[in-house]
């Protein structure tokens, strides 16, 4: 699908979609647990249906509501059902790295098979756990294979990783069979995502001591054997797709997000305080934030705990008087695309000035003019959205190339454009 976008002027208020971090965690938790969950607030992307469809091998059964759950959770680390298919994770390391260690716990062979880059992405960590314990896990191209039941003892992990290694050696921990220790250390790099985690599994009834040590290494004790219990939720809005309408907000002017919850763990939430410091004006009134036009500056940026809002930011330094410094990127090259060269060649196309150095990007603000070429969507969710707000900041026509990688976290996207005034047009495309 192509996206045809149009300068025009936009505003007024648009709903976030709930938080897929949380979601995802929220449904894992709920198809482990003993009883019936219901859980609202939900859109069904493609990273969510693929956690559904796997939880579903585990046992769990699943009524899907217009945007609401209802899932009977399997209840127990015994009797896992045989696991007779692969388990597809399309495109989300979410969902890959949160069930490795979990589908271990069957003791069967675990085929898990996905979609675009994700057999590509680093898996070293559960490789090497999987190997000092004796057990099969194997990966190539077309997907990866373990066997073998992980068993609870020691863990220890660097912080510079993905925290889904983290969450996933979590969500099993209490299904094993004695306790367990985690030790992430320092320095912990996207730890609000594991503090998503351990709040998620202490909903469901699950007990996690968490404290931390002077150098900032953290320890996560898991008591087991202990069960997930039903629960009851909401998903709340979601901030890392929030950034995306503030950075639009506070360059236009005029846009008010709304469904967020103001005393939220993500760790995207930071893109307020960045927003901020670049000179953005914006007030706070309950879970709406309403942004008005800006004139902004170039600051620094550390993407440590939130490389989600990377390409989102690279594009704001485009608006910014100044240079702005972006660190600890470097994980960016390893997601759905490349983000770092995907953001470097699409704005270039507009005359964006960015430039990366090892695990540091910078950005040089200036006027962006209309691209000659279409503009590419690298199969990647988070560049499409961010060279559409790019796009409708510098007010110059585009046209977007695979703009259907949106369905992947957000398939309302291009309607929540619209419905702030933006003139924008799919075209559906072969292939």
């Amino acid at each position: 699908m192509n996206a045809v976008i149009q300068p025009g002027r936009l505003c007024g208020t648009a709903a976030v979609p709930p938080s897929k971090s949380a979601a995802h965690r929220a449904v894992l938790c709920a198809a482990l647990a003993a009883g019936t969950s219901h859980i609202g607030n939900l859109e069904f992307s493609q990273d969510i249906l693929a956690t559904l469809g796997a939880v579903q091998q585990l046992g769990a059964k699943v009524e899907r509501g217009e945007h609401d759950l209802t899932i009977t959770g399997r209840g127990g680390a015994e009797g896992f059902p045989t696991v007779t298919r692969p388990v597809f994770c399309n495109e989300s390391g979410s969902t890959l790295r949160f069930l490795i260690p979990v589908f271990s716990l069957t003791a069967q062979k675990v085929r898990f098979t996905g979609a675009g880059r994700l057999m590509e992405r680093p898996q070293e960590i559960y490789a090497q756990l999987f190997e000092r314990q004796g057990l099969r896990f194997e990966q190539n191209a077309q997907g990866i294979t373990i066997f073998g039941r992980l068993c609870p003892g020691a863990f220890t992990l660097p912080g510079n990783v993905s925290s889904q290694f983290i969450s996933g050696l979590l969500f099993a921990a209490p299904l094993m069979e004695a306790d367990s220790t985690i030790e992430v250390r320092a320095p912990f790099e996207s730890r609000s995502y594991v503090d998503l985690t351990v709040d998620a599994m202490q909903r469901f009834g699950v007990k996690v001591t968490a404290r931390s040590r002077k150098d900032g290494t953290a320890v996560y004790k898991v008591a087991a054997p202990q069960r997930y219990i039903a629960a009851d939720l909401t998903v709340e809005g979601d901030y890392s797709q929030a950034a995306f309408l503030a950075v639009l907000g506070s360059i236009v002017g005029d846009v008010s997000v709304s469904g967020l919850e103001p005393a939220s763990r993500q760790g995207d939430k930071v893109i307020l305080d960045i927003l901020k410091r670049c000179g953005a004006k914006f007030e706070a009134k309950g879970g709406t934030v309403s942004f008005r036009r800006s004139l902004l500056k170039a600051t620094e940026i550390d993407l440590a705990d939130c490389p989600d809002l990377g390409p989102v930011l690279i594009a704001l330094g485009c608006f910014c008087n100044g240079t702005t410094v972006i660190r600890h990127a470097g994980r960016l090259r390893i997601k759905e695309s490349d983000r770092i060269a995907s953001m470097q060649e699409e704005l270039a196309k507009m005359g964006g000035c960015v430039q990366a150095d090892g695990d540091t990007v910078t950005v040089t603000g200036g006027a962006l003019h209309k691209p000659q070429v279409p503009l590419a969507g690298h199969n990647d969710h988070r560049i499409v959205m961010s060279m559409a707000v790019a796009a409708l900041a510098a007010g110059v026509p585009v046209t977007i190339e695979g703009a259907n990688a949106v369905n992947k976290s957000w398939p309302g996207f291009f309607e929540v454009l619209k419905n702030l005034g933006a003139c924008v047009e799919t075209e559906e495309t072969e292939g």
